[in-house]
């Protein structure tokens, strides 16, 4: 067996030494949260509640940097390009673990270029239709389909994303055919979504359900395996004529490969007590968040899971970018 030679071991041990000081003191200065997508959706709004508990324990500012685009690979690419200091962090969300099969090419590797620090949150997507589409069910909006082929546009939040890929999904399993309208976030595809311009789209439940609730959109089914406590009487999308069917949105929080572990470890102890926090779960659970919390190890494990089947949908559904 190899013996570690003694001034090797003793560098070993002042390594672990300065980083365990370098996390006692962290953090000293603003932290940069890095989000796929622009102000206004889900994804925002969890980083924007999360990142200010965060900065309000430590004493730091949390500073939400919106860079949407790029079927969320800009974000990816900056932040894995971001020094590895514990100051940069992503939202990762379900299209970065679905672009290693969607891309050819990749400015970034999820597993190999991010350190997982905690699964935050799972939020299910509500199929909704603006109110002039004459229909009120799932299965009366794939009989209204399927007699206009391709006339009915459908928003998402970018291409190969949440919304993107259900839709392609529910499309698959009805044969319908709807023509498919990617922009750069959820704000601006409600904004087209409330004004007509598109008629469909699998909308995160978090930042749909104002406008549900004020009778601007129209909901017909919840894209989860099960029904919601938050919409009682909605139907799965499952039961109502697509068998099978399931889809949904998660978040979560990675920082760039070679952060030090005693950062990361300090991260996700704080994003897990602030996950316990009742206020937080009241208001968020109550727009359809359902919160995770648990170790950086599992939340890698969950990214590689999903990496594993969403390459198979996304060959089963043969999607293709716009």
């Amino acid at each position: 067996m190899n013996k570690i030679s003694p001034p090797l071991m003793l560098a070993f041990v002042a390594l672990a030494a300065h980083h365990a000081a370098f996390a006692n003191a962290y953090p000293v200065r603003p932290i940069r949260f890095i989000v796929p997508y622009p102000p206004g959706g889900g994804a925002d709004t969890l980083a924007r509640t999360v990142g200010q508990k965060i900065g309000d324990a430590w004493g730091q500012q949390v500073v939400i940097d919106n860079r949407p685009g790029g079927a969320t690979n800009i974000a990816a690419e900056v932040a894995a390009n971001a020094a590895p200091d514990g100051y940069t962090l992503l939202e990762t969300v379900l299209a970065h673990a679905v672009n290693a099969s969607l891309f050819p090419k990749l400015g970034y590797d999820l597993q190999r270029d991010f350190t997982p620090v905690i699964f935050m949150a799972t939020i299910p997507n509500i199929l909704v239709v603006h109110p002039s589409v004459p229909v009120k069910s799932t299965r009366e909006l794939i009989d209204y389909a399927r007699t206009r082929p391709g006339a009915l546009n459908y928003a998402s939040t970018g291409n190969g994303g949440p919304q993107h890929l259900g839709m392609e999904l529910f499309k698959t399993l009805t044969g319908v055919q709807l023509t498919h309208v990617p922009y750069k976030g959820a704000a601006p595809a409600h904004t087209d979504l409330v004004s007509g311009q598109v008629q469909v789209m699998f909308a995160n439940m978090l930042s749909s359900l104002p406008l549900i609730r004020a009778a601007r959109l129209r909901a017909l089914a919840i894209s989860s395996a099960k029904r919601s406590s938050v919409l009682a009487d909605l139907p799965t999308v499952s039961e109502s004529g697509a068998a099978g069917f399931e889809s949904g949105s998660w978040f979560g929080i990675s920082a760039p490969a070679k952060t030090p572990h005693p950062v990361i470890d300090k991260l996700n102890a704080e994003a897990n007590r602030i996950l316990k926090n009742q206020e937080l779960r009241e208001r968020l659970g109550a727009e359809g968040a359902d919160f995770i919390g648990g170790t950086p190890d599992a939340y890698g494990a969950f990214q590689r899971a999903e990496i594993t089947k969403w390459a198979k949908v996304v060959k089963f559904a043969q999607v293709k970018l716009d």
